[in-house]
């Protein structure tokens, strides 16, 4: 089966850090456009910042230039370096992953095929 598992939020000051990881398993990342999503409660998901299988990135305005996006497709591992935090970056952030998605979708959820279960992100 093809699982994501995220793992390293947790809860932080603004301005601070935090570094998630998402590990898949099932297949390799390598031909997929992986991506980070979030919702907060109330709120629908938002993408926040994907990789496709070329390496392009794309971000979402409210963390261009705070959050990087990464691949280490010999781990077979996605990250999201978040840097000035914010509170309104507080939400379940999920990693996503599908085979093929064209560059102006990237950030679009209905895209993905699958998802992680999430991890908390707490900014205060």
């Amino acid at each position: 089966d093809v699982q994501l598992v995220e793992s390293g939020g947790g809860s932080a000051q603004a301005g601070g850090s935090l570094r998630l990881s998402c590990q898949a398993s099932g297949y390799t990342i390598r031909r997929y456009a992986v991506a980070w999503f979030r919702q907060a409660p109330g709120k629908e998901r938002e993408g926040v910042a994907a990789i496709d299988s070329d390496g392009a990135t794309v971000y979402a305005d409210s963390v261009r230039g705070r959050f990087t996006i990464s691949k280490d497709s010999d781990k077979n591992n996605l990250s999201l370096e978040m840097n000035s935090l914010k509170p309104e970056d507080s939400a379940m952030y999920f990693c996503a992953a599908a085979r093929l998605i064209y560059s102006k979708f990237l950030l679009r959820a209905n895209e993905y095929t699958f998802w992680g279960q999430g991890t908390q992100v707490t900014v205060s």
